[in-house]
């Protein structure tokens, strides 16, 4: 029997898998151009033949929720290109217009289908049995991602003709809804087996693909996600952001000199107080040796840039006690704002590089490079890089 505790028991899959389980719900939209023109043809064919008001009605309703869902995911896909699907609340809006459209057809399905028993029209019956059976199919494949859904659908395109056909004196059409009430139950059982599958395959991706932006000795991000993050950095509008660019001081000495275990748990401790230094919001980067990159979005301005290196630099450059040795380092930060530093991945990653370099001159200093351009006479773009250099106290 199907174990309803799939429904009941409240766990439920991480934020990041359940959205990836509603964006699979809103990713083809042939399926229901596909069971539209198929209710549409059944429905015609038996109206015309039985001339019907109940069927005429059901197929024209049908056609109807058939427009109104491919406007739904119309809509879905131009929000989610502009905002993404990132939070819970936002996926449930959309899985709950999924639901209502496809419970409506799945109910117009199964009314059909029970109304065809009742025309004496064998072969109408047929075609509406057909696509009811069809459609249960079709929900079992690609429906029990969500599983409450699926039942629904189930229920409302099956229960209809088993009642119909059950109610008949005829001792075929009895048969016939024994049989689809067994075709309901292990369609049920179907979709719990389904769903625990396909969501343990989604976490599964999910896992691997984080563990591939994943620096594995510090937990941070690796240089795989600079792409990624920077993009958001690089505003077409108003709002400012800044890239840091950081390089640890004397890293190499402690490493050369207490040896690579030590200096793997060094970096190790500079990425926990790293992390602590930022806001949760805030993306952290391990580039690879002891190169890291912060980036900070939501900045009002330039000061906010200046106290966040201001207590990295704090932060990191304070005594570490590391396998027994007393440790000391320091940390050199450049750092580019956008828009007005670049507004592209390279040019702000090149700025914070070139500030980072100034910076190293001095230790335990964070530089800002300023972008100032001007118009020469045959027009063509001059670029000079300047800093503006502080060194924390």
């Amino acid at each position: 029997m199907f174990n309803f505790r799939i429904l009941q028991s409240g766990k439920q899959p991480s934020d990041a898998v359940y959205a990836e389980i509603i964006r699979s719900l809103y990713g083809n939209s042939a399926p229901i151009i596909y069971v539209s023109v198929a209710l549409a043809l059944v429905g015609w064919f038996t109206a015309a033949i039985t001339g019907d008001l109940i069927v005429i009605l059901l197929t024209t309703i049908g056609c109807a929720v058939a427009a109104i869902r491919v406007l739904i995911i119309w809509l879905y896909r131009r929000e989610i290109a502009v905002t993404g699907l990132n939070t819970r609340v936002q996926a449930q809006t959309w899985e709950r217009r999924y639901t209502i459209g496809t419970a409506i057809t799945a109910l117009i399905i199964g009314l059909l289908a029970a109304r065809s028993m009742t025309l004496g029209q064998p072969g109408c019956t047929i075609m509406a049995l057909g696509l009811a059976f069809g459609f249960g199919a079709g929900v079992v494949a690609r429906g029990s991602l969500t599983p409450f859904v699926a039942i629904i659908n189930l229920a409302a395109a099956g229960v209809p003709p088993v009642i119909a056909a059950l109610l008949q004196s005829d001792p075929q059409y009895i048969g016939v809804g024994l049989f689809m009430a067994v075709y309901l139950v292990s369609s049920f059982q179907m979709v719990h087996v389904t769903y625990r599958s396909s969501v343990k395959l989604i976490t599964l991706k999910q896992r691997f693909e984080q563990l591939s932006r994943i620096d594995p000795l510090t937990g941070l991000f690796n240089r795989s996600m600079q792409n990624n993050e920077l993009i958001r950095i690089a505003p077409s509008g108003s709002g400012t952001s800044a890239l840091y660019a950081i390089d640890l001081d004397r890293f190499k000495t402690a490493n050369d000199r207490f040896g690579h275990l030590v200096g793997d748990a060094l970096l190790r401790a500079v990425a926990t107080r790293l992390k602590a230094s930022v806001r949760e919001s805030d993306v952290v980067m391990r580039m690879g040796g002891d190169e890291f990159v912060v980036v900070q979005n939501g900045l009002t301005d330039r000061s906010d840039a200046e106290q966040m290196a201001r207590r990295i630099i704090e932060t990191i450059r304070a005594p570490y006690r590391i396998e027994g040795h007393d440790i000391d380092i320091g940390v050199s930060i450049g750092i580019a704002i956008a828009p007005e530093d670049g507004k592209t991945t390279e040019t702000l990653l090149a700025r914070a590089d070139a500030a980072l370099y100034r910076a190293k001159e001095r230790r335990n200093a964070y530089v800002f490079a300023n972008v100032v351009r001007t118009m020469t006479g045959n027009n063509r773009d001059i670029e000079e890089t300047g800093e503006d250099t502080r060194v924390a106290a």
